[in-house]
């Protein structure tokens, strides 16, 4: 007895020490400098640069729908990710307007940019990710269970209508060059739901969009764990199925990585405490089995949400007049890219900024260092 209680504190003592190593406390406010300028850029080769549109976000950072989207197409990058957000463009029943949808898809047109549509339903990217229109839920999604197709018919034959009306009504855009289903598909919902589609759910959903349009391919997202706590964490909660990138795999043609190396966790006071497995040998070797598998799989890998403003412990990013957010400063745009344009096979198709509003508010409020910063990849790489 002796020797297994040995052995056991032994073991979580060698488990405690990549946890203890990805642990940061830090004051979440920095002084902002000027050290992104001296940031070496990676060359990014034949990975088209781009940045994704969150329309709740503007919302939510009170900017203008307009002209923050015309200011981000001036500049010169590729590819643009917009959402189809079923709750804004069905509101009551018996109504579909996307008008909001086609000024956008008519702006990035108009600058040249290729657009990737997230055509949902459900699940959406940008926060609360969940848009599903109150009329369509008959009653509300029971915490703690899995989303079958069987056993949420109205509710899967609605999302199919929404989402094959969409692709329907896109399709004859030459400059969509991929639809994509859900977000983050088979994930629960961050830490506010703990419910989550099954894989046949969103099986459907994808065999209806290449019925609606057979030429494109489709993207299925998922969220890369950077920490160990975190890959614990995602396993186990979707030790059934697989998690999102594992259904990816499965499913999609393009697989795409939503990568932030550094995130809050919790605020103690003035300080916060914050995972960080950027540097991590594991998380790293973990990431290349993965990679690997997709591409063995033949599936096309991009950066779909390549973290590019501060992720604290609230829903909106802070945005201090004094300072930058320790979690993503200026800088780290630029080593976050850099990191994953660095894997090893990966041979990105495509690597998507996230948080492009946060910086256009930044830059209203005096700050113009993150878009300066996304700026010297556009010009250095």
């Amino acid at each position: 007895m002796r020797r297994w209680r040995a052995a056991a504190a032994l073991a979580a003592g060698l488990a405690a020490l990549p946890i203890a190593s990805e642990m940061r406390v830090m004051r979440p406010v920095q002084p902002l400098t000027t050290r992104w300028q001296d940031e070496p850029v990676e060359p990014h080769g034949a990975t088209l640069l781009g940045i994704n549109l969150r329309s709740p976000q503007v919302d939510a950072l009170r900017l203008d729908p307009r002209a923050t989207l015309d200011t981000l197409l001036a500049y010169p990058f590729e590819l643009i990710r917009l959402g189809a957000y079923w709750s804004r463009i069905e509101s009551a029943p018996g109504r579909f307007e996307p008008n909001e949808l086609d000024r956008q898809i008519e702006a990035a047109e108009r600058a040249g940019k290729r657009i990737v549509l997230c055509v949902g339903a459900l699940k959406t990217f940008g926060y609360p990710e969940f848009f599903v229109p109150p009329h369509r839920l008959q009653r509300p999604i029971r915490e703690g269970s899995l989303v079958r197709s069987a056993d949420a018919r109205s509710l899967l034959e609605a999302a199919i209508e929404f989402a094959t009306r969409v692709v329907e009504r896109y399709r004859d855009r030459q400059q969509i060059v991929a639809w994509q289903v859900e977000h983050e598909a088979v994930d629960p919902l961050g830490m506010e739901h703990s419910w989550r589609l099954a894989a046949d759910f969103v099986e459907a959903e994808v065999a209806a969009v290449r019925r609606a349009d057979p030429s494109r391919p489709v993207l299925l997202n998922g969220y890369l764990p950077m920490s160990l706590p975190v890959s614990l964490q995602q396993w186990w909660r979707t030790r059934d199925q697989g998690d999102s990138l594992a259904v990816a795999t499965r499913l999609a043609d393009i697989v795409g990585l939503d990568v932030y190396p550094r995130h809050a966790l919790v605020s103690l006071g003035p300080w916060t405490v914050y995972l960080d497995g950027s540097r991590s040998p594991w998380q790293q070797r973990a990431h290349a089995r993965l990679i690997g598998r997709a591409i063995g799989a033949g599936r096309r890998v991009m950066v779909s949400e390549g973290q590019a403003e501060p992720w604290e412990a609230v829903t909106t990013p802070p945005d201090p007049p004094d300072g930058v957010m320790v979690s993503c400063p200026p800088g780290r745009l630029i080593e976050n890219y850099n990191a994953c344009l660095r894997w090893q096979g990966a041979d990105l198709s495509a690597y998507l900024f996230w948080g492009a509003e946060y910086w256009v508010l930044r830059d209203q409020r005096g700050d113009p260092s993150y878009l300066r910063a996304f700026v010297r990849i556009l010009e250095q790489s």
